[in-house]
């Protein structure tokens, strides 16, 4: 089957202002990939262009490939959805993948229809180049901008269009390794302080007017040594957003470390040379850019505002009652606007996954219920339709409870982060993507969605210490590894608590290595040992953020308390007494830690 052989997508389907597609790059994929099989490409070359045009090495495999498909600003269209759909039963495995990072991911993906894909792509104006490699990677925006009562105005338009101005621009094609641009609305709903350039937006008054400009913090990132960002000056003018921006992809060109994978993310440059250094090296060549580029190098900022509407909707129930389970759905699902009568919907996924059918019905969903007509991609592994009335919330419950999307819990520490893990990845070591679901399921079973003292927590999970799973930055927190019992080895996790990434952004600090199996009686302990210890108006996330800080007075006082007290769940059994202990989440087979070659970088 080839994409033009796909089933039109519908003509009332609201379609993308921006075409980030060039079909003639999938033809050119397709060539490649040719020559490639003829041995007329070197292997270290084609992973290079492989990458560059967002198709991922999948795990202990040269035949198949994970497509990562580029979102900007987390904004995707009815039309989209469908095509993706499509494109998932045509060529992968009937499902997709919604990451940390806006993208949507295809896995299981032949090589040879990598470009298949990438033309089915093209048709809805999405494309994948620049989603994986040494580039400028997806640029994101939190999916409540826009929408939260405490930004100062809606990022969306400025990541859009730093994002247009990168893609596929010379200067940032061959970086040392990966760069990642943040948009938020306010420091608690983006994750601005953890990556290369975070963007905040501000307003300060100059000569009785009102001046747009914003925050922005750099030298951020997770991985197997995490650095939280620097705030580059008090205030940046609105002007000077693309000059900085440019700034620091030359800096980080000319002087980033090519020779060492391990050490050459930005973070790394800015922890070696000294915040004070690096920003005043920033602030002079941010002048020099200023000076020396042309009057038609700048964004083109489109401030039209998206086209808000009530979709008429007639209702199907003749009574005021509302479905069963929509109270605990509305209450851990969905957020108020600062506009008022509107809500933002979050759909709650599995650890990101989606079928094809839930896709085409979450398409419909926009049409029908979203002001805007459109969704957005989240920073959880999630998906948001925005400008949902409050009157029409019942009905969609009802249409998402058909396709089995209405599980509660989107905005609570019920529904974990968990990275593809050793499901897709090289270089995981344990299968962190299902035990984030075993997680999920266990704790709607037992409604801790409905705490109000857990609502603000977060358990984030990699399987492996790169953190592609954000553990650092989670109330609980876990990365992947292995241990042993004399010759028998098992997948273990280790536990980090008290991380956060909002305005007063921490690293979580390491506890102990807890086995795959006890790593749900031992988050259920932790939060025993908070109901016992709070003290009032406390919240799990404030009380294990105290203790990590060393200022409780409680039985826990310290994370070698929690060490204390967790100590005997984590002792293993013999395989005799427990041989299920030995084996990962979704494997009945012998645990062990080999891996491949990692593709974080190319």
């Amino acid at each position: 089957m080839t994409a033009s052989n796909l089933k039109q997508t519908s003509p009332d389907s609201k379609i993308s202002s921006v075409n980030w597609s060039r079909i003639e790059e999938a033809e050119n994929f397709a060539k490649t990939v040719k020559l490639y099989r003829q041995g007329k490409y070197d292997e270290d070359s084609f992973r290079r262009f492989r990458l560059q045009h967002g198709a991922y090495g999948t795990r202990m495999t040269g035949d198949y490939a994970m497509v990562r498909i580029k979102i900007p600003a987390g904004k995707i269209y009815p039309n989209q959805l469908e095509q993706i759909a499509q494109l998932s039963e045509a060529f992968s495995i009937g499902s997709a993948h919604v990451s940390t990072r806006e993208n949507i991911q295809l896995h299981w993906i032949v090589l040879e229809d990598v470009s298949e894909v990438m033309r089915g792509l093209a048709e809805v104006g999405l494309t994948t180049r620049e989603a994986c490699g040494n580039t400028v990677r997806n640029v994101m925006c939190s999916p409540l901008s826009g929408v939260c009562k405490d930004e100062k105005f809606d990022a969306t338009p400025y990541a859009i269009a730093t994002a247009e101005f990168l893609l596929r621009n010379p200067l940032n094609q061959n970086l040392p390794r990966k760069f990642k641009f943040n948009f938020t609305c306010c420091e608690k709903h983006g994750m601005i302080r953890m990556v290369d350039v975070g963007v905040l937006p501000q307003t300060r008054e100059v000569d009785g007017k009102e001046q747009r400009g914003f925050k922005i913090f750099l030298g951020g990132g997770l991985g197997n040594k995490s650095f939280v960002g620097y705030q580059l000056e008090e205030f940046t003018p609105e002007e000077d957003l693309l000059y900085t921006s440019i700034a620091v992809l030359r800096i980080f060109d000319r002087m980033g470390d090519r020779k060492n994978m391990a050490r050459n993310r930005m973070r790394y440059l800015v922890n070696e040379m000294g915040w004070e250094k690096f920003q005043n090296l920033v602030l002079k060549e941010r002048a020099i850019v200023r000076a020396t580029q042309s009057v038609i190098v700048k964004l083109h900022i489109d401030h039209t505002p998206e086209e808000i509407k009530k979709p008429i909707t007639i209702s199907e129930s003749g009574g005021n009652s509302n479905p069963d389970g929509y109270s605990r759905w509305y209450k851990t699902n969905t957020f108020k606007q600062k506009q008022d009568g509107y809500r933002s919907v979050f759909i709650t996924l599995e650890a990101g996954d989606i079928t094809a059918n839930q896709l085409r019905e979450i398409a419909n969903i926009c049409k029908e219920f979203s002001g805007e007509g459109l969704a957005r991609n989240g920073f959880s592994q999630d998906m948001a339709l925005r400008w949902v009335h409050e009157d029409d919330l019942p009905r969609m419950y009802s249409r998402l409870l058909e396709v089995g999307l209405a599980k509660s819990g989107a905005l609570t520490m019920v529904t974990p982060i968990g990275c593809t893990g050793t499901s897709s990845c090289n270089l995981a070591l344990t299968n962190s993507h299902r035990l984030a679901k075993e997680i999920q399921r266990k704790f709607l079973e037992l409604k801790l969605d409905e705490d109000d003292e857990l609502r603000d927590s977060s358990i984030k999970i990699s399987g492996c210490p790169n953190s592609c799973g954000q553990h650092e930055i989670a109330t609980v927190g876990f990365y992947g590894g292995g241990s042993r019992v004399g010759k028998d080895m098992y997948p273990t996790y280790q536990m980090s608590l008290g991380g956060r990434s909002d305005g007063d952004t921490m690293l979580g600090v390491n506890c102990l290595r807890v086995p795959a199996k006890r790593v749900i009686p031992t988050i259920l302990k932790i939060i025993d040992l908070f109901k016992q210890n709070k003290k009032e108006g406390d919240t799990l996330s404030s009380w294990i953020h105290r203790v990590v800080n060393g200022n409780e007075d409680s039985e826990i006082k310290s994370i070698d308390d929690f060490k204390r007290v967790l100590s005997p769940l984590i002792v293993p059994p013999t395989k005799d007494e427990d041989a299920d202990f030995y084996s990962d989440y979704g494997s009945d087979s012998h645990y062990h830690t080999k891996t491949g070659r990692g593709e974080c970088a190319a």
